[in-house]
């Protein structure tokens, strides 16, 4: 029986992520047991899944996932994404085989290309990534190993474009999309067909002040509009070079983070189920991982009417 034969199907996985979840790069700048305490209490206010960023100064992602299943007994921690190109594929395969059976089924690994600017910088050159993506996954089936693997881990690809977002299809449960709107989960969910899992990102600014919110939000997209795979999936979407001016035009900001009340923030959520989504996770554009607890905590009663789970009782990790 091959590694993906022994992996749980698609429906299953969408029931163990839940259909609410949260993405963040800010827990990680956190000391482990501030990290540990904030995961038990998302896993508590109901979210199903914690997906963690990755870049050259974060934490490594599968270390880094290692220390939050330490701290949780029921959320799934997800990479978002583990940079192929900071890794083997034997290693990556291997990490996350070793986390998948430790924390019984309880990891995924989210894989992606990352972006030639980061990529450059570990004195990688960044090529086909398509193609480079289909021999790591090549290479990662090839895998032999000697230890326990009840499970094969769920694995997902980082797609925003037709090409990744089919081999996301055809070679992993499904894709993970970041930046993007609504819109966007609609063309994902026809070029994936009905039963990948769809998992895309969502910002939003917990701020009903539309000066104060787009600041935050321009602030949070810089980083991301000097990625060119972020600005050439926008361009398909419609957006042009005026949009992409003076930190973002209004509708270029309104679409890629959503800010207001809670149930505004939620209504976005529920469109991106209901254009194909099975799997939203949200992301507080704060300054700090305490105030992004914060508003998760806050936006919990509201997001409940979108999936979030049922609080669950606390119990000792072990």
């Amino acid at each position: 029986m091959s590694q993906q034969e022994r992996s749980l199907g698609t429906a299953e996985l969408k029931q163990r992520i839940g259909r609410v979840g949260v993405w963040t790069f800010a827990l990680g700048r956190e000391p482990a047991s501030s990290e540990r305490a904030a995961a038990a209490q998302l896993e508590e206010l109901g979210y199903g899944t914690l997906w963690l960023g990755e870049a050259p100064w974060t934490k490594e992602a599968l270390v880094h996932s290692a220390l939050l299943l330490e701290g949780t007994r029921r959320l799934v921690v997800a990479t978002g994404i583990a940079n192929i190109w900071g890794r083997d594929p034997t290693a990556a395969w291997n990490g996350a085989n070793a986390l998948a059976e430790a924390a019984g089924g309880r990891f995924l690994l989210g894989l992606g290309v990352s972006h030639a600017p980061l990529v450059k910088p570990r004195g990688t050159e960044y090529r086909s990534p398509v193609e480079h993506m289909r021999a790591y996954l090549d290479a990662m089936d090839a895998v032999e190993h000697d230890f326990p693997v009840p499970e094969a881990p769920p694995r997902m690809l980082a797609a925003l474009r037709r090409r990744m977002l089919e081999l996301a299809a055809q070679r992993s449960h499904g894709a993970h999309s970041y930046f993007v709107p609504p819109e966007h989960t609609a063309r994902a969910r026809a070029v994936l067909g009905p039963d990948p899992v769809l998992a895309p990102e969502q910002a939003f600014v917990l701020d009903t002040d539309p000066v104060r919110a787009r600041r935050a939000a321009r602030e949070y997209m810089a980083f991301y509009l000097g990625l060119p795979n972020y600005v050439n999936n926008l361009r398909e979407l419609g957006f042009g070079d005026a949009d992409f001016a003076d930190g973002g035009s209004d509708a270029l900001v309104d679409t890629i983070v959503v800010w207001g009340e809670p149930q505004t923030i939620a209504d976005r959520v529920r469109a991106h189920h209901d254009a194909g989504a099975d799997h939203v996770c949200v992301q507080p554009v704060t300054a700090t991982a305490r105030e992004q607890l914060e508003h998760l905590r806050a936006m919990a009663p509201a997001l409940s009417g979108v999936g979030l789970r049922s609080r669950v009782p606390r119990t000792t990790a072990g």
